[in-house]
Parts: C-alpha cells; sequence; structure tokens
C-alpha cells in the first residue's frame, strides 16, 4: 500500500482537536453515573476569531511536532492542565477558505484532573458539561462529532479492547 503526501495535495494535516475530559464526580449516595465524563468547553475572547463560539480546545501542529505532541502542547497552553492519559479519536476534514486547502484535525482525547483552567487570551470563559450539555453549546458540528466519538470509545472508562491501539504513550 502506498502513502499518501500531503505536501503534495493541497490537503494539509496540521491542526488538532483535543477533547478534554475528566471523571464526572459521583454524588454521594449515587448508584450510577448517567455521565461518567465532564467535558471542557472553552469560549472565544472578544478581539479574536469566532468571538463568543463555544469549543474544544485546539491549535496548530508546529513544524517538526508529532500530533500528539501538539495535543498535549496545547491542552497545557490552552488551560494549564497536564494530560494525564491521552486518546487518538478520528481525523475530521474540513476545507479552509482563507487558505483554498482542506484540512485535516486530527482529533484527540485527554484524561485531565479537572478543576478550574488557567485561560489564556484567545478564551475568556470555560464551562464543565456533560456530553449532551457540550453539544448543545459547542459551535462546530465536527466537535459535536469528536465528542460523541470519545464518548463511545471511552465509555467503560479507557478504550476497551481498542486500548492497546488508541491509548497514545507518552514519549
Amino acid at each position: 500500500m502506498s502513502s499518501l503526501d500531503l505536501r503534495t495535495t493541497g490537503v494539509d494535516a496540521g491542526i488538532v482537536d483535543v477533547v478534554v475530559i475528566t471523571p464526572h464526580p459521583a454524588k454521594p449516595g449515587a448508584r450510577v453515573v448517567r455521565a461518567p465524563w465532564r467535558i471542557l468547553t472553552l469560549r472565544r475572547a472578544a478581539g479574536v476569531r469566532c468571538t463568543g463560539a463555544w469549543e474544544l480546545v485546539h491549535g496548530s501542529i508546529e513544524p517538526g511536532e508529532r500530533p500528539a505532541d501538539a495535543a498535549r502542547r496545547e491542552v497545557t497552553e490552552e488551560t494549564g492542565f497536564a494530560v494525564e492519559r491521552l486518546y487518538s479519536i478520528t481525523v475530521n476534514p474540513f476545507y479552509l477558505s482563507t487558505a483554498d486547502t482542506v484540512q485535516f484535525a486530527i482529533v484527540f482525547a485527554a484524561v485531565v484532573a479537572g478543576g478550574e483552567p488557567t485561560l489564556g487570551a484567545e478564551h475568556d470563559a470555560h464551562a464543565w458539561h456533560t456530553p449532551a450539555g457540550a453539544t448543545r453549546v459547542l459551535a462546530w458540528p465536527r466537535e459535536h462529532q469528536a465528542v460523541r466519538y470519545t464518548m463511545h470509545l471511552l465509555r467503560s472508562g479507557n478504550a476497551g479492547a481498542a486500548e492497546q491501539v488508541l491509548h497514545i504513550a507518552p514519549r
């Protein structure tokens, strides 16, 4: 099987989207937690692209950087959180009219300890949501899909039978 050289196709795999999740705290005496994960959403600040839009962590892959390393870096830069576990989820294509290219956003799920994030200048608010709550506020349909895929793959707390393939060990 031959590989596709993305540098010669007008396709750019230079974006990472990261679904940042933390275990949902169980209420004392509760038997079942309906949504075992909480998902972090961030609101775009005034004066930046898409002001007011709620989104997941995302950003560019730096030259020479591995996508998984970019995902970890973006989580830390945009939230201050350290990634405890990282999973490969999917790849989402989209058209970027300003560059006249098809972009690929490589989607990861990052498990973090939770708490209050430290936001950078591009975001002015955050919220932890159930999966359903996150999809109600997220601006981009591809992010809705990323949340659904993440919840399906990590529904038991890890990737189950796919753990060996989807879990990305730290380097």
